[in-house]
């Protein structure tokens, strides 16, 4: 018998089990098309098997009607891909040619998904016996389709993402970019109505979040329009089947391509951009794209794209529009390649709202230092930006991984908020508002700890005078055991012939 999980905390990792069965000789990259591609599979076919019963119930003969489910805004499955012949294949060496074939025929009935779903199931390499115990895992964890499971298969379908970047590590950059990164742009950032743009999306963690913000403060995710690209087909794929599962409409264009060189949306002018580019990206053609109207700032260096990712979406921002993005710590103070002047530039024309200096070992990929920049067409505190050190913040959830906790985050975007209402007050350590005049004064360097200076020390109550000669009697000590031990290491090296 089936067990409902509509609510069940834990179902995302009995769903990552399934990826254990998988592993085997695959790589994570390999297996983690077959993984995101059931959960799609399951997903729209649970979805389908909902709206079916209803309209079996309503008795009208209308349960095979194409119409009736896109009405519904749910995917109409053909009866050869439905989830009952999967499981009823799933021990048979047909099982992969069996999926395949279910996802061929829902791409014929939904053009949205034309050319996105993964059919490489029959494969030989693919162990058809791990394959087929997946799939019963799927069959006896059935999704209620209703608002919450939509939601839980989203929240699977991102964990799993997560969980394959971590296992991919550098090769993940390219699809994935840390939750807890990407809500912190969106509590800041809060997208609520208008067009959101990223133009290198991904997965569409930045969309999923984006949803997330609005559905949490009672908003619709119908009044944010959709806008993305991305030069990666496989990523691109992954981000249309994340989004679709999501009930997010988007466009990202017909087909993956270099937004530098092919601007899908050549007009659209945003009223929130997202992303996270590739860092210190190198050889992005700008010989090719010298005179392109979008370095309005001045030609971004050869050798590194952050400032041409830059340039764009500025470009690309409406009237009122806002920026969040994540860049290396670099981009903060570098003058090579005329970036210095590319930077005073964009802080003259008092764009940059705020700059936060994120912890290290936030991502699986690098261990580059990051931080997020914020840009704002319509800033409320004009001539002024707000600086954020947050480089001793989050938790280390492994060995080598860190995480920013619901507390960091809503401290930062509750400071944002004080700020636009020009009522935040300084924090050594933490926050500082400066003016452009005094950025300027620091050579439009915008490195945080410059402004914010170091957090206050608690006074342990010990007076200054006493401190001191505790602590150089101590220091003393240390020496005098320091030569007591070169003298021993020089005699036992002397001992078997090695003189120092």
């Amino acid at each position: 018998m089936a067990v409902t999980n509509s609510t069940v905390i834990g179902f995302e990792k009995e769903i990552w089990k399934a990826a254990d069965i998988m592993r085997g000789n695959m790589d994570a990259a390999e297996y983690k098309h077959v993984i995101l591609g059931l959960i799609f599979l399951k997903y729209i076919s649970d979805r389908f098997e909902y709206k079916h019963q209803q309209l079996l119930e309503n008795d009208e003969g209308s349960e095979e009607d194409r119409d009736e489910y896109i009405a519904d805004n749910v995917f109409f499955v053909p009866q050869e891909a439905r989830w009952l012949n999967i499981a009823k294949n799933a021990h048979t060496p047909e099982i992969g040619k069996v999926i395949d074939q279910a996802m061929d025929a829902i791409e014929r009935e939904n053009k949205k998904l034309k050319g996105i779903l993964p059919k490489t199931f029959a494969r030989p390499e693919l162990d058809k016996r791990r394959l087929g115990n997946v799939v019963d895992l799927f069959t006896n964890t059935a999704i209620a389709a209703n608002d919450n499971s939509m939601d839980l298969l989203g929240r699977t379908y991102e964990y799993c993402l997560s969980k394959f970047a971590e296992q991919e590590g550098k090769l993940a950059g390219e699809f994935f970019t840390p939750a807890c990164v990407v809500r912190t742009l969106v509590e800041v950032i809060q997208p609520f109505n208008g067009r959101i743009y990223d133009p290198c999306c991904g997965s569409g963690g930045m969309f999923v979040q984006s949803a997330d913000f609005v559905k949490a403060h009672a908003g619709n995710i119908n009044d944010l329009s959709v806008y993305g690209q991305d030069s990666n087909p496989t990523t691109w794929k992954l981000c249309k089947m994340n989004l679709a599962i999501r009930g997010i409409e988007v466009d990202l264009g017909k087909q993956a391509r270099d937004t530098f060189f092919d601007d899908l949306h050549p007009t659209m002018k945003a009223d929130f951009i997202l992303a996270n580019p590739p860092f210190n990206l190198s050889d992005w053609g700008a010989d090719k794209l010298a005179d392109d109207v979008r370095w309005k700032y001045g030609l971004p260096p050869s050798g590194n794209a952050n400032f041409a990712w830059m340039q764009h979406m500025i470009h690309h921002l409406s009237e009122k529009g806002r920026i969040g993005l994540v860049l290396a710590n670099g981009s903060l103070s570098s003058q090579s390649g005329g970036e210095g002047n590319i930077r005073k530039a964009i802080i003259e024309d008092d764009l940059v709202e705020g700059i936060i200096a994120m912890p290290p070992q936030l991502f699986y990929t690098t261990q580059i230092p990051v931080s997020l920049w914020f840009l704002n067409r319509k800033k409320k505190q004009f001539g002024k930006t707000l600086f954020i050190d947050a480089r001793n913040m989050g938790t280390m959830v492994s060995r080598r991984l860190r995480e920013m906790t619901d507390k960091d985050i809503s401290r930062i975007s509750k400071s944002f908020i004080a700020f636009e209402k020009g009522k935040l007050k300084d924090e050594a350590g933490f926050c500082a508002v400066v003016s452009t005049s005094d950025i300027a004064k620091q050579d439009y360097i915008l490195t945080p700890g410059r402004y914010v200076g170091l957090a206050e020390q608690d006074d342990d109550g010990e007076p200054f005078e006493e401190k001191m000669t505790r602590l150089t009697g101590e220091l003393s000590e240390m020496f005098k055991k320091g030569h007591i031990l070169e003298k021993e290491i020089k005699k036992r090296l002397g001992a078997i012939g090695y003189e120092i």
